[in-house]
């Protein structure tokens, strides 16, 4: 498999969105919600039809996986920080060898899998392959491209992580020592809001069955992220006044 492309490395949020496009774009095509077919196959399986309870349980499962994502993920951001998510560029400058870290070399991808499982129970039959094949693909295209650039930086201390802790699929056990190192939950938090709200998104309409409820929520997690984003952004130039001026800087050498 390729590594990504810088254009898409820089652009990985809304390539990721193009693929939950995508994947909800197939009700055009194919109808029935992967859920909803899925609560009414477990039924038949049992010889009966399927029940109002059967279908909350199916999407509690599903908004299960997304809470879980967006914790893995916030957990994650907060041994980083915002600023990291927003890169345009992969960052190498330090190794982050601590808390889910211990556990696997890429927690917040592994996040965006659990989120892409969960999802594609809103999605149609054909959207939910489409949905979670795409996002591994595309995240492990992703993850090739981040860790050349790491060990091209950290060399043999790189080298000798990947060896300990597994790329994606996460061990029970640390496979690292501690390294003392404190998460900052309010950097998690912010980092991952847009999460939660995806995640809040599935578990109404896991009560509430009813797609409006869904939709309006889901709608709410874009308002968060614009706003968690401009309050990343508006910190970083704080910390580093003469960003905009290193980005001229950078502009003005590619183009000679």
């Amino acid at each position: 498999m390729l590594a990504a492309s810088n254009f898409e490395f820089k652009n990985r949020f809304w390539i990721i969105g193009a693929i939950f496009c995508t994947a909800f774009w197939s009700y055009s095509i194919d109808h029935q919600n992967a859920g909803v077919a899925l609560t009414e196959w477990m039924a038949r399986l049992r010889g009966s039809t399927a029940t109002n309870t059967d279908y909350r349980w199916t999407f509690a499962i599903a908004s299960l996986f997304a809470v879980l994502a967006a914790a893995i993920r916030t957990w994650g951001t907060a041994y980083l920080n915002p600023e990291v998510m927003i890169a345009g560029r992969v960052q190498t400058s330090r190794l982050v060898a601590d808390g889910p870290y211990r556990y696997v070399r890429n927690p917040l991808y592994f996040g965006n899998i659990l989120l892409a499982i969960g999802f594609g129970m809103m999605a149609s039959r054909v959207g939910c392959p489409i949905l979670i094949v795409g996002m591994l693909v595309f995240v492990c295209r992703l993850i090739l491209r981040e860790e050349a650039g790491i060990a091209a930086s950290q060399g043999d201390a790189y080298r000798a992580y990947c060896a300990a802790v597994p790329r994606l699929l996460p061990t029970l056990r640390p496979r690292l020592p501690s390294a003392s190192g404190v998460p900052n939950w309010t950097d998690g938090f912010l980092g991952e809001a847009f999460m939660w709200v995806m995640a809040a998104s599935l578990v109404a309409f896991a009560f509430s069955l009813k797609q409006k409820i869904f939709f309006w929520v889901l709608g709410g997690s874009f308002v968060v992220y614009a706003i968690c984003l401009a309050i990343i952004k508006l910190r970083r130039k704080r910390l580093d006044p003469n960003l905009e001026e290193k980005r001229d800087e950078s502009s003005a050498a590619s183009k000679l």
